[in-house]
């Protein structure tokens, strides 16, 4: 089994957790009803958690301790996509976010459930339990705003209109993902976004009744995966690490 694959793997995932978890979190006192100012907080304190687990599984492979590939390393050193770096916008566009990202993160954990690498299949079902929650918020948010007045729906679409695109970077493939794939740790990136449009699509357009946006210039959103990032990174990291670079050696 190599290795080096299967770090690949497990750096993407933990930092789309991370940096999404960190994204969720500045909806806390923001939230446009006191349920979802919580539920954002709560599942941002899920993403961080599940994050920590990947870099422990990093830290048993050979890489530093949790706190320090998470707080010490360059923006080019991240694999996160693109998706979950941006700013949370509207309450719409974090929603829709959130919903394509839980997705995502459903159909890749119900593959590594059943990974050849016994450790991270271990972890992975552990994860999708914990999961099943943000799943149903995001379906139940977004059916809801899609169904309810004219506004509620234009911001959801506009949202979407957004967000789509950006999505399909969760799925970039990287110079691992054959390994990965011939090891039978993880199928091919290509193989898990089928699976993905066709669970998204039929939600999005026939119960939420919303348009689906042109998803031809895709790759335009690639990139994280190989250490190329948008603008926003590198000022969540800066704030994220605020405390940790006054003293890296505190102890808490």
């Amino acid at each position: 089994m190599n290795t080096n694959a299967i770090k690949d793997l497990l750096f993407r995932m933990a930092d789309d957790k991370l940096i999404m978890g960190h994204r969720s979190s500045e909806w806390i006192g923001l939230g446009p009803i006191l349920e979802e100012d919580i539920a954002f907080a709560s599942m941002a304190q899920d993403e961080i958690g599940h994050a920590q687990a990947y870099y422990q599984l990093l830290q048993e492979l050979g890489e530093a301790d949790p706190d320090t590939v998470a707080f010490t390393r360059s923006v080019e050193d991240f694999r996160c996509c693109h998706l979950v770096e941006y700013p949370i916008g509207t309450y719409a566009f974090s929603l829709m976010r959130h919903y394509l990202f839980e997705m995502a993160d459903m159909v890749r954990l119900r593959h590594l459930s059943k990974s050849a690498y016994g450790p991270l299949a271990e972890l992975c079902t552990k994860i999708s339990r914990e999961e099943k929650y943000h799943q149903m918020h995001g379906k139940t948010f977004v059916r809801q705003l899609s169904r309810s007045t004219d506004e509620a729906k234009a911001h959801i679409q506009a949202a979407m209109d957004e967000a789509y695109p950006m999505s399909f970077g969760l799925f970039e493939p990287t110079v691992h993902s054959t390994t990965l794939a011939a090891d039978g740790i993880l199928p091919l990136e290509d193989e898990l976004m089928k699976e993905y449009r066709m669970i998204v699509e039929p939600f999005l357009l026939g119960e939420c009744g919303l348009r689906l946006p042109s998803v031809e210039n895709f790759v335009d959103h690639f990139g994280g995966r190989s250490g190329h990032h948008t603008e926003h990174l590198g000022g969540l990291l800066s704030e994220m690490t605020e405390v940790y670079a006054i003293d890296p050696a505190a102890k808490w």
